[in-house]
């Protein structure tokens, strides 16, 4: 991978299921992400997942996205999907808590 790879701002839209929501996971994604340097967003979906938008470079991404299926200690994550989001993506400024939807 060359420095370019490492720098290239991607973004991708990840849905993590399992017992993700109410036991603190969506504010843990917030000071992750936020301490990896990734902006974007995370809520809560009606069908009991937490999708989030991250944008980054592929390092933060892969980091972030290992961290969320591994190291949220009370959920349990049976499956995440991570799809990347094709350019041009919105350039996207923190990372926030976003309502339900």
């Amino acid at each position: 991978m060359d420095q370019r790879d490492e720098t290239a701002l991607q973004t991708r839209l990840v849905r993590v299921r399992g017992r993700v929501q109410g036991v603190g996971y969506r504010y843990a994604c917030v000071q992750q992400a936020r301490a990896l340097g990734i902006t974007g967003w995370v809520r809560n979906r009606a069908d009991d997942s937490v999708e989030a938008m991250l944008q980054g470079n592929p390092i933060q991404l892969a980091s972030m996205c290992q961290w969320m299926e591994h190291d949220v200690p009370a959920a349990r994550v049976e499956r995440i999907d991570v799809d990347e989001v094709r350019p041009p993506p919105p350039r996207l400024d923190r990372f926030e808590q976003r309502p339900s939807e």
